[in-house]
């Protein structure tokens, strides 16, 4: 973590659990990032935060730290079942596999039971491990709602409820999920809540008055944080070049890490299929992945063993990956605050990093969009199409489209992508 990303406020001066310190000093913390130093000594007095923050700028070690705090000074109650205390909802799979992750580190020292619930595997082990009874409960609305529904926990002895990534599950439709499940903690003014999103808009700050304590707004330049560390560059290929062009700039970045994103699930099968034919370590993560896979998957990009990880949008939030050298866009973003969380997957806890967009035929509509959000042009490269490398055609046949249902109706709440 660079140092000029840090504030002069320390972990040790502010009023902490012993048991907590040793977690901190075991994660290598000294000073707080800039969200941090913000929101703990509000949180830390018992008073709800609403945070505006990037993910890689240390926000899920704000609010484990004040959670864990909270916890550790007050009993829990001694009658019947242990049940969770802390309520954590996050929008994916992996956002909740990292924050359970860092709760292991931070809270290694507290005795307290983290338990896990996320859809897609170990419907059973994840029961078994919630119903023996925890004190931190991680996980995505839909599979904690159907355990909520079979009586393997209650929720009225939580005492700290966390939102993160809000606005990403706006996006993904859960909000009658999340109403639903609020709804059945007790009263905001028995509870520590916070709330952390990328974008306080007013659908999110609507959500925090409805079911927080008067929460206090704390802004953190949400998108200069990363996007002013990260070197920007964008060039303008035909539809035809696209392709040659990304082949020919990640051979030349060797083994670097690199994320690159599409906007269309289809369009990443398809990328995948000519990176891999072309002699690149690649793979495309969607939705449609099995879960062992997608983890397993992220697991070697983070070790280096995949050197790029091809998605949508859906991959470029709430994805906790250290030492990303390189973003590509292959395709522009058509929603401008897209491509501030995609160039932030680089440059994060205040690295350096670069992010390189392809405006091509299709996309470059989105450009002034862009460049208007993020008040300022992105510089632009050339190439030399002489140069491009000739391809070898991949084996792929696309998937077929599922033909939609005659007068069906299309599903709301979500982004299509």
């Amino acid at each position: 973590m660079s140092e000029n990303h840090l504030s002069d406020l320390r972990f040790d001066e502010l009023p902490l659990d012993d048991r907590i310190r040793a977690g901190i000093r075991d994660a290598g913390f000294e000073f707080c990032t800039p969200i941090q130093a913000d929101t703990l000594p509000i949180a830390l007095e018992d008073r709800d935060v609403a945070g505006q923050a990037q993910t890689g700028t240390g926000k899920t070690a704000a609010f484990l730290i004040a959670t864990y705090q909270r916890l550790l000074k007050s009993e829990a109650p001694s009658d019947g079942q242990r049940q969770p205390r802390a309520f954590m909802l996050a929008p994916t799979r992996e956002l909740a596999v990292q924050i359970a992750n860092d709760a292991e580190v931070i809270g290694k020292h507290t005795g307290l039971v983290i338990g896990l619930a996320f859809g897609g595997t170990d419907y059973e082990k994840q029961r078994n491990q919630i119903a023996a009874g925890i004190d931190i409960l991680i996980g995505t609305p839909g599979r904690i709602i159907d355990y909520f529904k079979q009586g393997v926990f209650k929720l009225n002895q939580v005492q700290v409820a966390v939102l993160d990534e809000a606005d990403r599950m706006f996006d993904l439709g859960f909000i009658k999920d999340i109403r639903y499940l609020l709804r059945r903690l007790p009263d905001p003014g028995k509870r520590l809540n916070m709330l952390f999103s990328a974008t306080l808009s007013q659908r999110v700050l609507e959500l925090a008055y409805e079911h927080m304590n008067e929460p206090e707004l704390i802004q953190i330049e949400p998108d200069k944080v990363t996007a002013d560390r990260v070197r920007q560059a964008i060039f303008f290929p035909s539809n035809e070049d696209k392709m040659p062009l990304l082949v020919g700039l990640i051979r030349e970045m060797g083994q670097s890490r690199t994320m690159v994103f599409v906007n269309m699930k289809r369009e990443a099968e398809r990328v995948q299929a000519y990176l891999q034919a072309n002699g690149v370590n690649a793979a495309a993560i969607s939705g449609d992945v099995p879960q062992k896979k997608r983890l397993r998957m992220l697991r070697d990009f983070q070790s280096g063993e995949l050197h790029v990880l091809i998605g949508t949008d859906v991959a470029s939030r709430g994805l906790h990956i250290p030492d990303v050298q390189y973003v590509i866009n292959y395709d522009l973003p058509q929603d401008s605050e897209d491509y501030v969380h995609r160039i932030g997957r680089t440059a994060r806890a205040g690295a350096a990093g670069d992010a390189i967009s392809f405006g091509c035929e299709t996309y470059a509509i989105a450009l002034p969009d862009i460049e208007d959000y993020i008040g300022h042009k992105i510089p632009v490269a050339n190439y030399d199409t002489s140069l491009l490398p000739e391809l070898e055609k991949p084996k792929y046949k696309p998937r077929k489209k599922v033909p939609a249902r005659r007068g069906g109706a299309r599903r709301s709440g979500g982004r299509r992508r």
